[in-house]
C-alpha cells in the first residue's frame, strides 16, 4: 500500500507540474459546454426563402407575410420568375422557393381548394427536409385559417374529424440543447480521461522514467492501478464541473438522481482510462499513441449516437456501436437526465460497462511488460 501511495502522489505531481494539463481540466469541459450544444445542433433556422408570387393577390400577400414572419425563415427576394428563384438556389443565395400560382385566390375561394409548390435546396438533406416540413406547416395553418375566416357559417367544418394532439414526452419543449448536453458531458470525460492516461505513460518512456520504474519491484498490477486513480478522481471533478456548468448556465436539472450519474461514470471512467492505458502499452513515441488514439476516439464518438441515432444506422455500424462504451454512458446519462431512470431500468448498461472496465483493465495489466534494458 505504500508503494501504491508513493505511486499515485508521483502522479499527482506530474499532473501539477505539468504547465498544460490543469488548464485542460478546467478550459476544456468549459468551452465544450458553453459552445457545443449551440452550434451542435439540427435545429434550422434563417433558412433564405424566396417567394414567386404569380398571383399578386391580397391573399398571396398575407401567406407570404406570414411565412417570412417565421423564425425559420428569412424572405430574401419576391419573384415572378421561377426559373430566376431556381438559378438562385443552384447558386446557393437562397435554400427554399414558394411558388403561388396564378389564380392562388380565387380558386381558394371558389373551390376552397388550391395548391403552392414548395422547391428546396437539398444538398443538405436535413436542412431541405426541415425546411420543407417547416414551410408546409405554415401553409396548412393560413390555409386553416383562411377557410374558418371565408366560410364560418357555410356548414362546412375546417376542423378534420380526427386530429391529432402531438404530445413531447420527457423533452416537452423539443429543446436540442437538453439531448446534447448530456452526451457532451460523456464525450469530455472520453477525451480527458482517455488521452491523458495513454500521453503519460508514453511521455514517461520518452523521458526515460519508465527505465527507473522498470528496475523496481513495483507489480505491474499497482503500477496499472496507481495510473489509474489520479485520472478516475480527475474524471470526477470534470464531471462535477460539467453537471455545474448544465445546471446553471442551461438550466439542465435530472429527472432522475445524481448517484446513479456518479454511479455509472465511476465505472465508465475506468473504462476509457483502460482503453488509453493498453494503447499506450503498444505504443512507444507521443506521436504513435495520438495517432492511435485519435483513430479509435473518432470512431467512438461518430457511432455513440452522439449526433445521429444508432438506429438509423446501417446494421453493420450498429453491430460495431455494440462494442462501443460510449454508446452506453450516452444513453444513460440522456435516460436519468430527461427521463428520470433508475439503476434498475438501466441495469443492462451497467454489466456492459463493468465488463468492458474488468476486460480493458486486466488486457493493460497483461500487455505492461517491465524490462531492464
Amino acid at each position: 500500500m505504500k508503494v501504491l501511495k508513493f505511486l499515485i502522489e508521483k502522479e499527482f505531481k506530474q499532473i501539477r507540474r505539468n504547465r498544460f494539463i490543469p488548464k485542460l481540466i478546467i478550459f476544456f469541459p468549459c468551452m465544450m459546454l458553453f459552445v457545443m450544444p449551440w452550434v451542435a445542433n439540427f435545429e434550422v433556422k434563417d433558412l433564405k426563402l424566396i417567394v414567386v408570387d404569380n398571383d399578386v393577390s391580397t391573399l398571396s400577400k398575407r401567406l407570404i407575410s406570414k411565412a417570412s414572419s417565421s423564425e425559420y425563415f428569412l424572405l430574401t427576394d419576391v419573384l415572378s420568375n421561377y426559373d430566376e428563384a431556381l438559378t438562385q438556389i443552384e447558386s446557393f443565395s437562397a435554400d427554399i422557393i414558394l411558388q403561388i400560382p396564378i389564380g392562388f385566390e380565387k380558386e381558394l375561394i371558389a373551390s376552397r381548394d388550391t395548391s403552392v409548390m414548395i422547391a428546396a435546396n437539398s444538398v443538405n438533406g436535413i436542412k431541405g427536409a426541415l425546411g420543407s416540413g417547416y414551410l408546409t406547416a405554415i401553409v396548412n395553418d393560413f390555409a386553416y385559417n383562411i377557410r374558418e375566416e371565408l366560410f364560418p357559417y357555410s356548414g362546412w367544418s375546417p376542423v378534420p374529424i380526427i386530429q391529432a394532439i402531438p404530445m413531447h414526452r420527457f423533452n416537452p419543449h423539443l429543446d436540442y440543447k437538453m439531448y446534447m448536453v448530456p452526451a457532451l458531458v460523456v464525450m469530455i470525460l472520453t477525451m480527458l480521461c482517455g488521452f491523458l492516461p495513454a500521453l503519460n505513460i508514453v511521455g514517461e518512456k520518452e523521458t526515460g522514467t519508465m527505465e527507473q520504474i522498470n528496475v523496481t519491484p513495483i507489480g505491474r498490477f499497482t503500477f496499472i492501478l496507481a495510473k489509474l486513480i489520479p485520472y478516475w478522481i480527475m474524471g470526477l471533478l470534470v464531471l462535477t464541473l460539467s453537471l455545474l456548468i448544465a445546471r446553471y448556465f442551461y438550466g439542465l436539472i435530472p429527472a432522475g438522481n445524481l448517484k446513479v450519474i456518479y454511479f455509472f461514470a465511476c465505472v465508465y471512467i475506468l473504462t476509457v482510462s483502460g482503453v488509453g492505458l493498453v494503447i499506450s502499452n503498444y505504443s512507444s513515441t507521443l506521436q504513435q499513441a495520438m495517432f492511435i488514439i485519435y483513430f479509435f476516439i473518432m470512431i467512438f464518438i461518430l457511432i455513440s449516437g452522439l449526433f445521429t441515432p444508432v438506429k438509423s444506422m446501417p446494421n453493420w455500424a450498429q453491430w460495431i456501436a455494440t462494442i462501443n462504451p460510449l454508446k452506453y454512458f450516452i444513453e444513460v446519462m440522456r435516460f436519468v437526465y430527461l427521463k428520470g431512470s433508475n439503476i434498475s431500468e438501466i441495469v443492462d448498461r451497467l454489466y456492459v460497462l463493468i465488463g468492458f472496465a474488468l476486460m480493458f483493465n486486466l488486457w493493460a495489466v497483461l500487455s505492461y511488460k517491465k524490462s531492464s534494458s
